[in-house]
């Protein structure tokens, strides 16, 4: 099959660039034709497909990027001729709001193309992606009404930002995204079951829970545990290390938190926490490879993290926030455990239970790795997503 991929970044930037960067390696290592159309950065992986991306829009230029949003010429142009040049059976989506726009579907769908979306976010509901009103409580108010975002200005808090995300919400919705997509993947059931409620069809839905290049977690010995556990991720609110810095302080046991944000420097210094700033795999892989467990501590709606698969591929158990897709990945007592959303104390008692059970570190190595493989993912995703027969 000839397939073309498309993300607003291409390099691995976050989740959503993982993903795409590890299912376009997937793709071509079992035979297919695989083009990517994504924004051009610097930081961008090369890419004999780099002439066709359009320029790279942010912030700092709030017409252009106003522009953007809604579908500018550039991006139909290249978009257009990527699709002459490449000729795709299927175009996958995947982040791609703002700086290249939904508009890609509709030119894909007009040309008879089948256009697949695999969601990372919350975005076809929520303006602002993540659901918390404020930055700081979950709200599902735009899920049936997009003037809310307005209303509690919701982007930054700005009239003119959250203005923009509702001009966008209005032109790409619902109704474009179900008539120019013909189906949409969603990594957890959480995030199925938001899409119905906020009113897709079943039909046009799939749950199908990301893969991961699972040979990067590979060590020679599982069971060898040291006396810590650990977070790593963003140093945000919306991550709940806030939470977890409240929890851990009040107890004695050693935390190590790899990560970078908004946060970093201005979270409170304890002597059993240690802040150890942004880290490359090789480290994540062996701290996070030799603690007792992680801790997922969210209080937005995570939708399949990475962190938590990569964490249990790993063979290291999680203690997760009971919101969004996390207890989705959770077997209780078996690789980790749940405790309430924003609750310190729910969180500390979670994290003193976890100190004192036995896990079977190989096992759920040898588990996650065989639910996470790209090979379980890969037929899926050509059967019942490509439709390849």
């Amino acid at each position: 099959m000839r397939i073309l991929l498309c993300n607003k970044f291409y390099y691995r930037r976050g989740g959503d660039c993982i993903y795409t960067l590890d299912l376009e390696e997937t793709l071509v290592s079992k035979g297919h034709q695989v083009a990517v159309f994504a924004m051009a950065c610097p930081e961008n992986i090369d890419s004999p497909w780099s002439s066709y991306f359009p320029s790279r829009v942010g912030f700092d230029s709030k017409l252009s990027f106003a522009l953007r949003s809604l579908g500018d010429r550039e991006v139909k142009d290249k978009f257009s001729r990527i699709l002459d040049d490449f000729a795709p059976d299927v175009v996958h989506l995947n982040n791609i709001h703002s700086q290249l726009s939904p508009v890609i579907a509709r030119i894909a769908h007009s040309r008879g193309i089948r256009v697949v979306w695999t969601l990372h976010d919350l975005k076809l509901l929520c303006p602002r992606y993540d659901c918390l009103r404020g930055g700081k409580e979950p709200c599902e108010l735009c899920f049936k009404n997009k003037f809310n975002v307005l209303r509690h200005r919701c982007m930054k808090n700005s009239l003119a930002a959250s203005c923009l995300a509702f001009a966008e919400a209005m032109r790409w919705n619902g109704a474009f995204l179900e008539e120019n997509t013909d189906l949409f993947v969603c990594p957890s059931r959480f995030m199925m079951k938001k899409m119905e409620q906020g009113g897709f069809g079943k039909s046009k839905l799939l749950h199908l829970g990301n893969a991961m290049d699972v040979s990067r977690c590979a060590r020679e010995d599982y069971s060898e545990r040291k006396d810590y556990y650990c977070y790593v991720g963003r140093l945000s609110h919306e991550k709940g290390v806030e939470t977890l810095v409240a929890a851990a302080s009040s107890l004695p046991y050693r935390l190590l938190v790899i990560g970078d944000g908004p946060l970093a420097g201005k979270l409170p210094a304890r002597g059993n926490i240690e802040y150890l700033g942004r880290r490359d795999w090789q480290y994540i892989k062996t701290v996070v490879g030799s603690a007792r467990f992680t801790v997922m501590p969210s209080i937005c709606y995570e939708n399949n993290p990475l962190a938590v698969i990569e964490s249990l591929c790993l063979g290291t158990p999680v203690l997760g926030a009971d919101i969004g897709g996390i207890p989705g990945l959770i077997e209780e007592r078996v690789n980790g455990l749940c405790f309430e959303s924003g609750n310190a104390e729910s969180l500390a008692s979670g994290i003193r239970e976890m100190f004192g059970l036995s896990f079977d570190y190989t096992g759920i190595a040898g588990d996650s790795c065989a639910r996470f493989s790209r090979d379980s993912y890969y037929d899926t995703l050509v059967k019942h997503v490509y439709g390849l027969k």
